[in-house]
């Protein structure tokens, strides 16, 4: 990783914390009970925009531009703010339902169309000019806006927590999101774009922000435009590779695999640009942590209660079981299960390897997700035998108390000790085949190891999705190498990415033909893990070969309406 992409995903994960902070700073101090005198029709939510701060300071590196975290925030009273999204196949487009609760009934109003494209939030929903000292205008911005971005209470009695998903997701696959911001809460508007900065030389500006009206008419929101005074202040780079790395610990950005699937750095079809080198150390995908700042207590508001794994409070994590299962094994035929399903390749492109691989090689690299559809979570515990660099894996099994009522014998986990990996890995979860034309034919394997996480949030519209699950990142669940036992758990409605980056995640094509191919993600290759169907663990993505050895090339179609190379 450059150390610009190291920069970036720091500023990243000081934007979803900074911008918390200061919403409650700036205008907590609102009186107890504002909400009650502002109520308009029951369950319709009223909206406003406004800036936490008059003035803001933004930071420009060497070779670089800004982004524009003006910290303004769109407040929520008198009733949530809060969507259903969800595509019913590949082949359908995302629709988006606005939910409108009155405390005794629900009600739904479908937005129109071109106003949620993706699952990444509300499209063209901020302007944002901006004019030099001089007062001519320099720039001028639209940006999408994620309700479950950056969110802070604005009043003493509202809830202490927010029950809502605490980002929007940028995975191509995402089938079904839910967003929201409660009631006595806001969230941030910005969109920080992290592939392209404003080009603004140091400076004093003015930054004029606004509702776009089309979102203006449909949602009820006033016409404010608030002004920030905005000082652009140059930075150098001095202080070498310790600095990037010092931002680098603030990480929160791409699968396993640190540059994520959002910029692939490899040679396509037409292009001649390759990338060779680690692959960056593991983290989530964009979208899979928290941009909110909050207290990550239980809520007990909303329906919360013992047993509830619908999203309606934080989860407390499953803790690993402190021995070795005892007694016959056993799952019950009646528990609930859960229900892995493949997602197809992506972010897919040629290289000339990476760690582990032979340099001078051509590889064909993707990024690859197994998701758990559930109505249980995927709970997977190792234990070790001493001495040893491998582990002995039991899947467990819950009722609907969250009590322990089977366990079965699955596989093996074992410790990896290449860079970028330095985990436990869980020996029975995927592979990789990559298929002749007629899809008869295995022409090169790929079979892996993983340390499970819910870097993805693939569906929270299922049944018992856990909008907030644990392990979000690998440093929660992998274990070290002196761990005695481990505990991997993917949950109900996320998903696992590895991505391209990963050491592994490419098949050698050095000597294979030019021609069409296809990459085959395999989900529970053994059928060794107890699930409630096994008949959709499989997923294609077609792929052609092209070019000549040195300079092959990959060109990816469009899956259905998935047009995610």
């Amino acid at each position: 990783m450059t150390r610009q992409e190291h920069r970036s995903h720091l500023r990243r994960a000081a934007l979803s914390t900074g911008a918390a902070l200061t919403v409650v700073a700036a205008i907590a101090g609102s009186a107890p009970g504002a909400g009650a005198d502002s109520a308009s029709t029951p369950g319709t939510p009223k909206l406003k925009l406004i800036a936490a701060s008059n003035s803001v300071t933004l930071d420009r590196w060497e070779d670089e531009g800004i982004y524009l975290d003006l910290g303004t925030y769109l407040t929520v009273d008198n009733a949530p703010f809060e969507f259903k999204v969800t595509r019913k196949s590949y082949k359908d487009p995302v629709v988006a339902k606005q939910v409108l609760r009155d405390g005794t009934t629900t009600k739904t109003k479908k937005l129109p169309a071109g106003m949620v494209k993706d699952f990444s939030g509300l499209s063209g929903f901020l302007n944002v000019t901006i004019k030099n000292a001089a007062g001519e205008e320099v720039a001028k911005t639209k940006g999408t806006y994620c309700p479950n971005n950056a969110a802070g209470r604005i009043r003493p009695d509202a809830p202490a927590t927010s029950h809502y998903p605490e980002s929007c997701s940028t995975n191509p696959w995402t089938l079904g999101s839910v967003w929201g911001v409660e009631n006595g809460w806001a969230s941030n508007t910005s969109t920080v774009d992290y592939d392209n900065p404003v080009d603004l030389p140091a400076g004093e500006y003015t930054a004029t922000v606004s509702v776009a009206k089309k979102y203006r008419d449909l949602f009820g929101i006033p016409n404010d435009r608030p002004a920030i005074k905005l000082t652009v202040r140059q930075q150098s780079d001095e202080g070498g590779e310790g600095l990037a790395s010092s931002r680098s610990s603030a990480h929160h950005g791409s699968g396993h695999g640190g540059s994520g699937h959002g910029t692939p750095s490899a040679q396509s079809a037409g292009g001649a640009s390759h990338h060779y080198g680690p692959r960056g150390a593991d983290a989530p995908t964009p979208g899979a942590l928290s941009h909110a700042l909050q207290d990550r207590g239980t809520a007990t508001h909303l329906g919360d209660g013992r047993g509830h794994t619908d999203g309606s409070r934080i989860a407390p994590a499953l803790k690993p079981n402190a021995q070795r299962p005892t007694g016959r094994a056993a799952v019950p035929a009646d528990v609930p299960k859960p229900d892995l399903r493949s997602l197809p390749a992506w972010d897919i492109a040629i290289t000339d390897g990476e760690d582990g691989d032979v340099p001078g090689k051509d590889y064909l690299a993707f990024s690859a997700n197994v998701w758990n559809a559930g109505p249980a979570p995927l709970v997977v515990d190792g234990f070790r035998s001493p001495g040893k660099d491998l582990m002995d894996a039991y899947q467990y099994f819950y009722d609907a108390d969250g009590k322990q009522v089977g366990y079965t014998p699955t596989g093996t986990m074992e410790w990896d000790p290449r860079e970028g990996h330095e985990h436990w890995h869980f020996t029975d979860f995927a592979s990789y085949r990559l298929l002749s034309e007629d899809q008869t034919k295995e022409v090169r394997s790929g079979k892996e190891a993983f340390c499970l996480a819910n870097t993805d949030a693939i569906d929270y519209t299922v049944k018992n999705a856990n909008w907030h699950p644990y392990n979000t990142d690998l440093e929660t669940a992998c274990g070290e190498q002196n761990s005695i036992s481990v505990r991997e758990v993917l949950d109900v409605g996320s998903g696992d990415t590895y991505t391209q980056y990963r050491p592994g995640q490419s098949f050698d094509i050095t000597d294979l033909p030019n021609g069409t191919y296809y990459i085959q993600v395999i989900a529970n290759p053994e059928k060794r893990l107890k699930e409630t169907n096994l008949n959709n663990n499989v997923a294609l993505r077609k792929v052609i070969l092209g070019g000549t050895e040195g300079a092959r090339t990959v060109k990816v179609p469009p899956h259905d309406l998935i047009d995610a190379p």
